[in-house]
């Protein structure tokens, strides 16, 4: 424990001597020693109502003495009260806070934690960090004895956004700072509720349904409804109002479809689901490679018992779909190999929806990504229902090359220092961020402790090159207008193709 100013101090060990390890090398297991030139121990700090600062490193070497600082953050906090329009108590519904993130490089609304209301309807978000908020209650049913008759009309409280409304695009979004505090009201109406009913075509479903209910625009699934095995159908409750339901059965080889329904004062039936195979996208990859040498890494598979070696792109290329949709999750990814001959790429277990593709290589660089003739680089992949035309993928290997120094920070214990394996010197990245229209690929660059980095395997383009202290998450290296931000940060370079270019970086102030 510190005392009352924060201070505290440690008597840390030393070893100057040699341990023994056991290594396997070979058949046979040989121990031999290895030195230790000291320990290195991390420090980390606790107090209740603050968070480690993100703008700090988690880790110090300690090895050497001194005095060392651990700076700690205050936690923001979002707390309000939900009040329902009957004036009874808010005991038990649900609220959620949803946080803006940066997701494959595209600002998304995630939700990020969930809490009851107590008696009093009164909620408390605490140790949240500086960044965009909003806050939605969960679908609440009115169960309560005293005003529900049995085989009556049933109510309930739908979900809402602060400050009231259905919508999430309209909802109100909170910006916190480190250490600020917000207090907000949530009034909650309450309404009819009718009972819906939608069939579903197939004769069997195995292993249930994950079932999304959406008012039909609105793009956020916030309503509930259940299935029935022994009625084949999906059932509950709903308000009033337009809705697109959608339901899919768990795990590989799902099967997925989705029916609009319109509920107006009066129980409703859908229109009969089809459950459909989720769409599979073959994935074409020319190679204009210029070098005959192929890809030096080990890509090993196992299927059937037997572990063989990748063949053709599979062996060097990686290739996934991350859902661009606010509030979504899922994807897709890879369809495993069969054997060691099975070198076809394709993209499987996608439902109907917008994705990113990610898109890795240790052999060249992705040149262009394209289906139907969208840009997958800079546009999202549309899936809907049905088969899908193929992704046309160009690889090359004409890299450009990215070299440079970063400077403006301190010599010493830090940028300069000689020791590779020093964790005292403040840690550096850098950011290869392409500028709108530019064919270049997105890329993070770690900095040597000499100040020194290098991007060997560049997409030729323009580049907006960044460095900061710290690593950051939260680049929308996709979103034209939020990069508007970094306009006047970094350096832009122009790369060709066989190029070589050496920058020299001062330091990125941080981004509010």
């Amino acid at each position: 424990m510190t005392d009352g100013e924060g201070h505290f101090e440690f008597a840390l060990p030393k070893s100057e001597g040699a341990d023994r390890h056991t290594f396997y090398d070979g058949p046979v297991p040989v121990e031999r020693p290895v030195l230790r030139r000291g320990i290195f121990s991390v420090l980390t700090a606790r107090k209740p109502g603050y968070l480690d600062d993100p703008n700090s490193r988690a880790a110090v070497d300690v090895s050497s003495g001194g005095e060392i600082t651990i700076p700690l953050m205050p936690e923001a906090l979002i707390k309000g009260r939900v009040i329902r329009s009957d004036a009874d108590p808010a005991l038990g519904i649900t609220v959620q806070i949803l946080s803006r993130m940066v997701q494959e490089g595209m600002p998304k609304w995630t939700r990020t934690a969930s809490m009851k209301a107590n008696s009093n309807g009164e909620f408390r978000f605490a140790e949240l960090g500086p960044g965009t908020y909003k806050v939605v209650t969960d679908e609440f049913m009115d169960n309560d004895p005293a005003t529900t008759v049995p085989g009556g009309q049933q109510y309930g409280f739908p979900p809402v956004y602060y400050p009231g409304v259905p919508d999430p695009a309209a909802a109100g979004t909170i910006q916190l700072t480190a250490g600020q505090s917000v207090e907000i009201d949530i009034p909650l109406t309450r309404q009819p509720y009718y009972p819906v009913r939608i069939p579903i075509a197939n004769e069997e479903v195995n292993g249930g349904l994950n079932i999304t209910v959406s008012l039909l625009g609105h793009g956020s699934a916030d309503y509930s409804l259940g299935y029935n095995p022994e009625k084949q159908s999906i059932e509950g409750l709903l308000p009033n109002g337009n809705y697109l339901v959608e339901a899919a059965t768990y795990g590989n080889n799902s099967v997925a479809g989705s029916v609009h329904l319109a509920v107006a004062s009066t129980p409703a039936e859908g229109s009969t689901l089809t459950l459909i195979p989720s769409t599979s996208i073959s994935v074409r990859v020319t190679e204009e490679f210029t070098s005959a040498d192929s890809d030096n890494s080990t890509s090993m598979f196992s299927a059937g018992g037997k572990t063989f070696r990748m063949q053709g792109p599979r062996s060097y290329l990686q290739i996934g779909a991350e859902s661009a949709d606010d509030l979504r999750q899922g994807g897709g990814s890879l369809r495993p190999p069969t054997g060691p001959n099975d070198e076809s790429l394709v993209l499987e277990n996608l439902t109907p929806g917008r994705y990113w593709l990610r898109l890795n290589s240790s052999r060249g660089y992705v040149a262009a990504a394209t289906m139907g003739g969208v840009d997958l680089l800079r546009q999202p992949l549309i899936v809907g229902g049905g088969s899908s035309a193929p992704v046309e993928v160009t690889m090359r290997d004409d890299n450009a090359e990215l070299e440079g120094t970063v400077s403006g920070v301190a010599n010493g214990p830090g940028v300069g220092d000689a020791t590779p394996s020093s964790t005292s010197r403040q840690q550096l990245w850098v950011y290869c961020v392409p500028l709108p229209d530019s064919p270049g690929r997105f890329q993070q660059v770690w900095v040597a402790a000499d100040g020194k980095f290098t991007a060997a395997a560049m997409a030729p383009g323009a580049y907006r090159v960044l460095a900061f202290k710290n690593l950051q998450v939260n680049i929308p290296y996709r979103d034209a207008e939020a990069m508007r931000t970094y306009e006047n940060k970094g350096q832009v370079v122009h790369l060709s193709a066989g190029q070589k270019t050496n920058v020299q970086l001062q330091i990125t102030s941080d981004i509010e």
